[in-house]
């Protein structure tokens, strides 16, 4: 798959403190892309980098195979953590003015306006000041902001902050929309269940320096640990406690059941899982059995905690 962005050893420096240790990233085209790490970890200097905000110390960006240069502001829509709309404008006007910084003309704006007003059911704010906004209600705006000019990558720095359940979920199907109408998403974000819903590729920077990047299932076999989260009644634990003893490694499991059954995480080595699953049911009837996939936040704490 061909890549809309190519990081290639980027360094940001600001005095004697590193931000971005030659970091070099791929952003598949098409793609939902998750850039994740801890605070101060060096993401929003390199965002700040890719939106032409601050130059690197070294290090090169294309996109879409060419070197980054300010023709390439049309091409990019980015919604910052800190939100920036003027308070005291008009929503429409602030909207109309923002989207022809973006090369629009007035008309095509207005008639983009129409169609995302009309699909975020905020057509009656048109006249509305951001000051009169709740804070979800301006970000809903801000959305409408980065997204109107159509631009190939969109970067979405915590875009569910501030919204209620409901609207998050909006704004997460308009952005799986997005993906399906061609744009390519960076997706930064502390809300590990909304990597595991909607990226394709992740990237995990921490201290200045890239530790993961790769396909999300690809990853998370990297971290797999053959262990399978079983549950079972059986009138004779500790027969069954000996058997599994004998073969594989145990600790006491905390799935949320309806059953009163024992449970265990199992750590099966290079053993099938079938041969855990035969001595299962010889000892008991299992009630629940399923491989222990890390998630995005096991793999998180693990990576930054090493």
């Amino acid at each position: 798959m061909h890549n809309i962005l190519e990081v290639q050893n980027v360094v940001k420096r600001y005095g004697e403190f590193t931000a971005l240790n030659q970091v070099s990233l791929t952003v598949p085209k098409g793609s939902i892309y998750g850039l994740l790490g801890p605070n101060g970890a060096g993401k929003t200097s390199l965002i700040r980098i890719i939106n032409q905000i601050t130059m690197p110390d070294s290090g090169t960006i294309l996109l879409d195979g060419v070197a980054l240069s300010p023709v390439h502001v049309r091409d990019i829509g980015y919604l910052p953590e800190e939100r920036g709309l003027y308070k005291s404008m008009k929503v429409g006007e602030q909207c109309l003015y923002l989207a022809q910084l973006k090369g629009l003309s007035k008309s095509e704006a207005k008639k983009q306006l129409d169609y995302w007003f009309e699909r975020l059911e905020i057509t009656g704010w048109w006249n509305k000041k951001i000051q009169e906004l709740s804070k979800g209600m301006a970000q809903k705006v801000q959305f409408v902001v980065t997204v109107l000019h159509k631009p190939k990558l969109l970067i979405f720095d915590e875009p569910f902050s501030g919204f209620d359940p409901v609207n998050a979920n909006l704004i997460k199907d308009e952005i799986l929309e997005l993906k399906k109408q061609g744009a390519t998403i960076i997706f930064s974000t502390h809300r590990m269940e909304s990597v595991e819903e909607l990226c394709d590729d992740i990237a995990l920077i921490h201290q200045s320096n890239k530790l993961i990047e790769g396909k999300l299932d690809s990853v998370k076999r990297q971290y797999r640990s053959n262990t399978y989260e079983v549950g079972i009644l059986t009138d004779n634990v500790e027969g069954l406690m000996f058997d599994l003893t004998q073969k594989f490694k145990l600790t006491q499991s905390h799935f949320k059941s309806l059953n009163d059954e024992l449970k265990l995480d199992v750590q099966i080595g290079d053993s099938p899982p079938n041969e855990l699953l035969r001595i299962l049911t010889q000892r008991g009837q299992v009630t629940h059995f399923v491989e222990k996939i890390p998630s995005v936040n096991d793999i998180f704490i693990k990576s930054v905690s090493q």
